[in-house]
């Protein structure tokens, strides 16, 4: 997997490329001559207290800040497809990543996608960050072989056995441990604001409230994607915490595991009516139309992850669509 940083990605934006590429994607004209007047010949200026600069015309890159920014940026690299079916590109507005399947050591494949995809940035005039680039290598085979290096640009790409993707932690053996002692740290930094408003003789309603919305928010975050691999342990941490805020709240509060086994029910039932998910077909129906196909498990690893849980969850509902 190569978690890729692109440098000031926003600021980067050629309105004529994104006008060019908005009309292979159909957009009108009229559309496309307004987000040319939008993003040409701002004005831009600097003051630091009673000093402003002179002002000066930017004609590329979106404004900071823009709702528009992570949108347009979407849109200006919607053509940055994968060239060969073992790879896969997970984008998110700036946030990219490449994951390659190596079968019996041949990473020719890969290795080709990443410099097609630095002459794609090259092109389209987009700057990768290299030493903030990322490479983490998944392989749970006992003898490991050596990884040759990978190179961009002349510079080779540091391998970590844990980053940061789209505000969760990924390791190497695609455990869920350390991401969930980081939602366990920053839950455990809110309780003191608990405890301070306990003090203040707040009512357990504003307190249970407080909790909802900054601290079981924390501990549900992606919550679907890392419940079904957690360990005991893991389990017990994240309850822990709970329990604390029980005790300064005075009241029950949802537990996270019933919360997990609420979303991924949820999420599984949103990707079942919408056919143009990319996993729609993953829950296909039985003849029978009751149950869900179940998947094919040969690890417990994937066993307990989402879509094989979800399926399994969704069987156990009463109606399954």
């Amino acid at each position: 997997m190569l978690f890729l940083d692109f440098s000031s990605a926003f600021n980067t934006i050629i309105p004529q490329y994104l006008a060019e590429k908005l009309g292979h994607l159909g957009f009108s004209n009229r559309l496309r001559n307004w987000l040319l007047d939008f993003l040409t010949d701002r004005s831009q200026s600097v003051r630091i207290g009673q000093y402003t600069s002179d002002v000066i015309n930017l004609s590329t890159g979106s404004p900071q800040g823009c709702v528009l920014s992570p949108l347009l940026f979407t849109l200006m690299t919607h053509d940055c497809a994968p060239r060969f079916a073992t790879n896969h590109i997970v984008k998110f507005a700036d946030d990219t990543m490449v994951v390659g399947l190596i079968t019996d050591d041949n990473d020719l494949d890969y290795r080709e996608e990443v410099e097609q995809l630095v002459v794609w940035c090259r092109e389209n005039s987009l700057i990768l960050n290299v030493d903030k680039t990322k490479e983490m290598i998944v392989d749970f085979r006992k003898n490991r072989p050596s990884h040759a290096p990978l190179l961009i640009n002349s510079s080779a790409v540091e391998v970590v056995s844990s980053t940061k993707f789209l505000g969760v932690h990924i390791t190497n053996d695609l455990s869920w441990t350390v991401n969930t002692a980081s939602l366990v740290k920053k839950a455990q930094k809110r309780l003191y604001f608990l405890r301070r408003m306990r003090r203040a003789y707040l009512p357990p309603p504003i307190l249970k409230t407080f909790y909802r919305s900054t601290i079981e928010s924390i501990l549900t975050s992606c919550l679907s994607v890392w419940c079904g691999g957690c360990s005991v342990s893991d389990w017990k941490n994240v309850r822990r915490v709970v329990r604390t805020a029980e005790r300064i709240v005075g009241a029950t509060l949802p537990s996270v595991q019933d919360l997990s086994s609420r979303r991924c029910v949820s999420r599984g039932r949103n990707i079942v009516r919408d056919p143009s998910h990319p996993h729609h077909g993953w829950f296909s129906l039985l003849p029978s139309g009751k149950r869900f196909r179940s998947i094919r498990c040969r690890t417990s690893r994937f066993r307990n992850s989402f879509f094989p849980l979800a399926i399994r969850l969704l069987n156990s509902q009463p109606y399954c669509t």
